[in-house]
């Protein structure tokens, strides 16, 4: 299999009376192991390429292709086997009455035998570090254990992709950081596929490679370097730059001469590091 997902002239309108579709024309594709991040303003279609991705819902024309299988009545439900989606508010996700029911609430729905289903809970909660909270309630949980809760429940069944949907966008720093950590080590582990739907330019940093949004239509690609790197484009679609940009723009403001390429924050650490040494 070569691509993971392929998506390929996909258009979709809400209304018939539409002032514009909310995916116009989109086209990418997605290697397996890959992690893609697609940001954009509110309404650039962001949310909607993933519903698409995931059979939520149908495109108007184009065709939507999943590991391997075309997206169609008749594959639907196998291509929503192989993706799984974490959504911005996890409180909207939790079912169970505590953590550990909540993570094997997916696999009562697919019929899983139970012990195997006891043996996935286990191992999905200590991927995600929060097996000493399996007998907690979810509602006690803190925002960011709640979404590594969700993460759970979505590994137990054993994607090959997983989508966030805004999935850290409701959480403080501290949350979004594990969060993003969590998905990292367990995208590495299980060679998942991960496509991030976000504001946070910071999440999107984590990507191998992003794609840039606006009214409905891909409009730039790249690795994180690359796309970071244009600066006022990502402020005039209403995005934010990365801290090591914002703090490079802040010194050139001071007259310091700063390196034109991106880099990381630690990246500019050694930059200063090696700035101050040599004065």
């Amino acid at each position: 299999m070569d691509k993971i997902i392929s998506v390929n002239n996909v258009t979709f309108r809400y209304a018939e009376d539409s002032a514009r579709p909310a995916l116009d024309g989109v086209s990418l594709s997605i290697e397996p192991g890959e992690w893609v991040a697609i940001i954009g303003p509110n309404g650039s279609g962001k949310s909607t390429l993933a519903k698409t991705i995931n059979g939520l819902i149908e495109p108007d024309s184009g065709e939507v292709t999943v590991g391997g299988l075309l997206l169609n009545e008749e594959n639907v439900w196998d291509i929503r086997k192989m993706v799984g989606m974490v959504f911005q508010n996890p409180d909207n996700q939790f079912v169970g009455s505590t953590v550990q029911d909540d993570v094997a609430f997916g696999m009562e729905n697919l019929g899983i035998p139970r012990d195997e289903m006891v043996t996935r809970v286990h191992d999905a909660l200590e991927k995600v570090n929060m097996l000493p909270f399996a007998d907690r309630e979810p509602a006690r949980l803190s925002g960011g254990q709640k979404q590594r809760v969700a993460i759970a429940g979505i590994i137990a069944l054993r994607p090959d992709i997983i989508i966030l949907d805004e999935a850290t966008s409701m959480l403080d720093p501290q949350g979004r950081a594990e969060v993003l950590q969590t998905v990292k080590e367990v995208k590495e582990r299980e060679n998942l596929s991960v496509l991030s739907i976000t504001h946070d330019i910071d999440e999107a940093a984590e990507a191998n490679r992003v794609l840039m949004m606006s009214a409905g239509k891909l409009v730039q690609e790249g690795t994180p370097e690359e796309i970071f790197s244009y600066g006022d484009r990502l402020i005039e679609l209403g995005l934010d730059l990365p801290f090591p940009e914002r703090l490079k723009a802040s010194l050139r403001k001071e007259g310091i001469d700063v390196p034109e390429r991106y880099l990381t924050e630690e990246g500019l650490v050694e930059w200063l590091w090696t700035l101050s040494s040599t004065k």
